[in-house]
Formats: C-alpha cells, sequence, structure tokens
C-alpha cells in the first residue's frame, strides 16, 4: 500500500465555478503521479504551473507551452541560457516558486488548474498549494519504492529498469494531464530509437576498456550511481570514475586526482567550468587535461539526474561517438540532431558558436 495518500482537492478555478454555480464547473479525471499518489485534475488543462526544469522541458517538445502560464525560476539555470531560443514564452512567464519553494499568493494569480512539481519537493510545499485547492503532480522519470520516492538521491537496485520504466510513465503522465498523450508517444519512440544502435556498436567492449571519465559540474559536484547520468555514461561505454559516490554530490579535488580521468565532460549549461578548469593548476596533472580531453557537451546531451528524451535520442550516440569515433564514423551528429529539433522543437539544430 502506498506511503502516500490519496489527494483529491479541486483546483482554484473549479471551486469558483461551483461557488458560483452551486454544481461542477467542469470534469475531473484521476492520475497517479510519480509519488505514487492519487491526483484529480480537470479533464482539460487550460492553466498548467511547472516547478520542474524535466518537466517544462518535456512540456516544450510535447507542444504544450500554451497552457503553461507559471515557470520555475531557476529555468534558465537549470536549462541553460541559450533554451529560451526554443521556448520564447519563458522569457516572459511569471515565477511563483522553484524546485523547493513556493509563493502561494503568486501562484494563485495564475489560476493554476495544475502545478508540476519535482518529486523531492518538500512535503510541505505540496501541502500548502494542495491547500489552496490546486492539484499537485510530482515527477521523477524514476521508478522506486514508495520510500524512496521522495527523496533527491533515492536507492535504485536496478538502475537501467528503474529509469526505462520511470521515464517512460513519467512522460506518459505529464502528456496525458496535458491532453498531449499522442504527442508523448511519439516522443517516448523517439528517444528510444537510436539504443540498439548505440549497444550494437559498443558489443564486445570489456569493462577494462572503458574509457574513464569525469563529468565536471560547478563547485567540484558530480554524479555518482543512482542517477540517470552514470547510466548515460554506461551505456556511451564509458567508466565513470565516481561511480563509487551515491547519487549528485560534490567530492575533492583529491578524489579527481586519484581518480584520473581520461576524458572529462562539461554539460553546456555550464561552459563556464572548461575555462576554471584548464586554468587551474590543481588540474594540470590529470590525464583528461593534459591531452585536451575536456569535452563540452551539446545541449541536448542533458547528463541530468532524471533522464531526458533527447538526451537518450541524441546524447548517448553523441558521447558514445566522442569516446570511441572509430566505431561510429558514419553517425552524422548534426543530421541526427536536426531532425530531432525539427520534429519536437520545430527549429533546426543550430550548434553553439565558439
Amino acid at each position: 500500500m502506498s506511503a502516500f495518500p490519496k489527494v483529491r482537492l479541486l483546483p482554484a478555478m473549479l471551486i469558483a465555478g461551483l461557488l458560483a454555480t452551486g454544481g461542477p464547473a467542469f470534469a475531473e479525471r484521476a492520475v497517479t503521479d510519480q509519488l505514487g499518489r492519487e491526483v484529480h485534475v480537470p479533464d482539460t488543462i487550460h492553466h498548467a504551473v511547472i516547478l520542474q526544469h524535466q518537466t517544462l522541458n518535456i512540456a516544450v517538445q510535447l507542444g504544450a507551452m500554451d497552457e503553461v502560464v507559471g515557470i520555475l525560476d531557476e529555468w534558465k539555470k537549470q536549462l541553460g541560457g541559450n533554451y529560451v531560443r526554443l521556448a520564447p514564452k519563458l522569457a516572459s512567464l511569471p515565477m511563483p516558486g522553484g524546485l523547493t519553494k513556493v509563493n502561494v499568493e503568486e501562484l494563485l494569480k495564475l489560476e493554476p488548474d495544475v502545478v508540476f512539481v519535482t518529486n523531492y519537493a518538500p512535503p510541505e510545499m505540496i501541502a500548502r498549494i494542495e491547500g489552496v485547492g490546486v492539484p499537485v503532480v510530482a515527477i521523477s522519470l524514476l521508478k522506486v519504492p514508495p520510500s524512496e520516492a521522495g527523496k533527491l538521491n533515492p536507492s535504485v537496485a536496478d538502475e537501467p529498469a528503474a529509469y526505462d520504466a520511470g521515464f517512460t510513465d513519467g512522460i506518459r503522465l505529464i502528456a496525458d494531464v496535458l491532453n498531449r498523450k499522442p504527442a508523448g508517444e511519439a516522443l517516448i519512440a523517439k528517444a528510444t530509437a537510436n539504443r540498439k544502435l548505440v549497444s550494437d556498436r559498443l558489443a564486445g567492449l570489456k569493462d577494462e576498456d572503458r574509457v574513464p571519465v569525469y563529468m565536471a559540474n560547478p563547485d567540484l559536484s558530480t554524479y555518482g550511481h543512482g542517477k540517470y547520468t552514470g547510466l548515460m555514461m554506461r551505456r556511451a561505454g564509458a567508466r565513470n570514475v565516481a561511480d563509487a559516490i551515491p547519487g549528485f554530490k560534490q567530492v575533492s579535488m583529491e578524489d579527481v586526482i586519484g581518480w584520473n580521468p581520461a576524458v572529462i565532460f562539461v554539460q553546456e549549461r555550464y561552459p563556464a567550468v572548461v575555462g576554471e578548469i584548464k586554468a587551474d593548476p590543481a588540474w594540470a596533472t590529470i590525464d583528461a587535461v593534459k591531452r585536451g580531453r575536456i569535452e563540452l557537451m551539446p545541449e541536448y546531451a542533458k547528463a541530468w539526474g532524471y533522464p531526458m528524451p533527447e538526451a537518450l535520442a541524441l546524447g548517448e550516440l553523441w558521447m558514445a561517438k566522442t569516446l570511441y569515433p572509430d566505431r561510429f564514423a558514419d553517425v552524422d551528429m548534426q543530421k541526427e540532431a536536426d531532425g530531432y529539433y525539427r520534429e519536437f522543437y520545430g527549429t533546426p539544430y543550430v550548434p553553439p558558436q565558439p
């Protein structure tokens, strides 16, 4: 039995309709969010507030931005400064909260039918939103037992299975709530289409021959096991040198020096990290720095804690090609990325200019 109670709350607009007419303003339906809670949402969503960057990124690709009326205040930090070109509306949307906080007064001004939050949003934050009659749907893109569902760094026994099921469930949940079911199925299909190609090309790669890789984030934070980034590296033929640590954590310079990665990846949203590594003498003895193998990832290779459709569709392939160019010599990443962007973002893929 789920540790989370069933939630049956009416959105603010529906409450107003009930008070004015004495009867239901519109129909509702039940969905199960990724905390395992039953949540009742309107049949049709007109106003959605999204306080999680993963869900926001997915909503853009589902073509659902017409319904989005509010977003998280960290969106630019989490999605990267260049992301606004893919969804220009983001620049003008109100920001009534973030991943772990909400301003209920500002939220209510937007008359939301539903609010999406991250699975590790504080319970009191969720309770405050629900307390004013707005349904809350939590998204994790990870399938774990209820006891782990609300954690930032959940314990995952079988990472591939947990992320495969959680990704599919999460996309379908978001698409269902936002009335974009066909778009959700198309996104899932595209995201998994290249998996066999990568797996086949890396067949026979021995563990000892995997390239040792470190994912460099600001302030020496990185991803260990139990996060999608570690699985992304594994699927791309890398050996995550930080695999022994759980989740997303800060490590020490001594750790990185001891691990001595042959390649360092830096996410596109943190470009300053590349210059910081090159300028800091502490990094100079590391093989990746000596060999000039500090790789700034393209924006579609989202090495996040949770999987994104473009990371599965493109990012794993890009990483595998970067580490093993001979095995993927015939793969044109510009062509792959351009096709994806035209289909799901409605625009060509334009790589950043140096």
